[in-house]
């Protein structure tokens, strides 16, 4: 029997818990609000009285019997899982909970090497043993795509021993693998798929989409909700479909990092987003591709590339979400970092990300007809007043993936020094070198630096590339170990698999 999804338990138990106008001689110390009152008058005295607890009425996100239990199986439904379990801690604890909830340390996990860098502490976390593969490269927009199920299919006849596949759908720039064909070619094989879904929560509303992970038989998915299916900041839910994967030991695994005091104001966004997706997100999703769609045309007319549905068929994108506006703008002669600062400080518009070729306009149900005329119209201002004078050089090819010496594990406990990158070739590396967003790593813990990755990392910030990973901000220097202990012949299925 399907369930009521007009009810919102814990939004419900929440305003219960206000009306009743019960005296808080419990956390948190703010009291309602009245502990700070000058957060309290700008966000509002409503808000601070959600600021709740964990107690009787109100549930417990470690043991859940009551409202975030039925709210879950609300949840579960309309994203087509046998279970759900909310998070608030973002899709990054959803993402290392389905690492740890299927490797143990030494096991070997299939991935693709642009997977978000919240994976590598999920390896980091778990001990596990990365079998990396190669994604496809779109060279034009300078992107890397999907990987192909002839890839996976490969990665597991080499490494039969291996115990999770995990997949991205879609990527940051809308390109999504043949996920249904690769969870068959796991499966075949015995092997759970889990999945990065951060960028796909609204894939589970439209047949013009992708198809999402509990659709394509996948086993755990993390999406994340805040991003696109109307949900506040750093709250998420973890999806599980029974078969291979228990489910009271991922809950197990989720209550280690789980906090015991949750955001009440987060959980409850999780229970009305869902609610008003399973009732109006259909036609939200309808609205959200029509804009699209518009935006997509009016954007072309003025002579820009956008990465498009053209792409779809080609090695490493099965299919592409168009709510991804990438825009390149190298043929007027800026850099997207550019386009994204003059955005930003003209016209008071922000973009999703920039990088050396691209910004990326993020399409949702919340966006608006008025904010897209504004969008248009900077655009078309900023793309007549560009010459092509100043174009954006060629970045050199991305370096191929390091040489995995010691588990990232063990690098990152191991003891290290800091020594200049610059003189760093040759060294097993400490920390993750990426260019974030997307967040794709070019060197990760337990790897060695070569001096092709130093060379690259060298043009990335003469082009003032957001680099991330390293302790020192200004990636001058770098954590490198002291001592190498090199994995034994087995660690050569990191080296990657194209």
């Amino acid at each position: 029997m399907a369930l009521d999804q007009t009810k919102t338990p814990i939004f419900d138990a929440i305003k219960e818990y206000i009306n009743q106008g019960t005296i808080p001689f419990h956390v948190p110390g703010h009291k309602q609000g009245k502990g700070l009152p000058e957060f309290t008058q700008f966000v509002g005295q409503s808000v601070m009285s959600m600021d709740l607890t964990c107690m009787p009425g109100l549930d417990n996100i470690c043991n859940p019997k009551g409202s975030i239990k039925e709210a879950e199986e609300l949840a579960a439904e309309v994203y087509q899982a046998d279970r759900a379990f909310f998070l608030t801690n973002g899709t990054t604890s959803g993402i290392q909970a389905m690492i740890m909830a299927v490797c143990q340390p030494g096991d070997k996990i299939i991935l693709p090497r642009n997977a978000h860098k919240s994976a590598i502490g999920g390896l980091i976390l778990s001990g596990a043993e990365p079998v990396y593969i190669e994604p496809q490269l779109q060279r034009d927009f300078g992107i890397s795509m999907g990987v192909t199920p002839k890839q996976v299919e490969r990665a597991l006849q080499q490494h039969p021993d291996a115990k999770v596949v995990f997949v991205i759908n879609p990527n940051y720039y809308g390109t999504a693998s043949d996920l249904k064909r690769i969870v068959e070619i796991a499966h075949a094989a015995g092997v759970p798929v889990i999945v990065d879904e951060a960028h796909g929560a609204h894939l589970y509303f439209s047949e013009e989409l992708p198809v999402s992970a509990m659709e394509a038989g996948a086993d755990l998915a993390a999406t994340s909700t805040h991003k696109l299916a109307g949900s506040l900041t750093q709250s998420s839910i973890l999806l599980l479909r029974e078969g291979l994967i228990n489910p009271q030991h991922v809950k197990a695994v989720l209550n280690l990092g789980q906090t015991t005091s949750p955001s009440y104001i987060l959980l409850a966004s999780l229970d009305v987003a869902r609610k008003q997706m399973a009732l109006k997100g259909k036609q939200l999703v309808k609205d959200t591709l029509e804009k699209t769609r518009w935006l997509r045309q009016r954007l072309s007319k003025m002579g820009l590339r956008l990465l498009g549905e053209d792409l779809v068929g080609q090695p490493g994108c099965h299919d592409f979400d168009i709510t991804k506006v990438t825009i390149n703008v190298k043929d007027i002669g800026m850099s997207g970092y550019e386009m994204e600062y003059v955005l930003r400080n003209k016209y008071r518009i922000q973009v999703e990300l920039s990088d050396l070729y691209n910004v990326i306009i993020l399409m949702s149900i919340g966006d608006t007809w008025d904010n897209i005329y504004k969008l248009v119209a900077a655009v078309e201002e900023i793309t007549a007043q560009r010459t092509q004078s100043n174009v954006v050089r060629h970045l050199p090819p991305l370096p191929e993936i390091p040489k995995l010496s010691v588990l990232p594990r063990e690098a990152f406990y191991s003891q290290t020094r800091v020594i200049p990158l610059s003189e760093a070739e040759g060294e097993i590396s400490a920390e993750s070198i990426m260019a974030y967003p997307p967040g794709i790593p070019l060197v990760c813990p337990g790897e060695v630096i070569t001096r092709e990755l130093i060379d690259y990392v060298t043009v990335l910030k003469q082009e003032h590339a957001d680099l991330q990973g390293t302790e020192d901000p200004t990636l001058e220097n770098i954590k490198v170990l002291k001592e190498v202990h090199p994995l034994s012949q087995s660690g050569k299925s990191a080296e990657g698999v194209g």
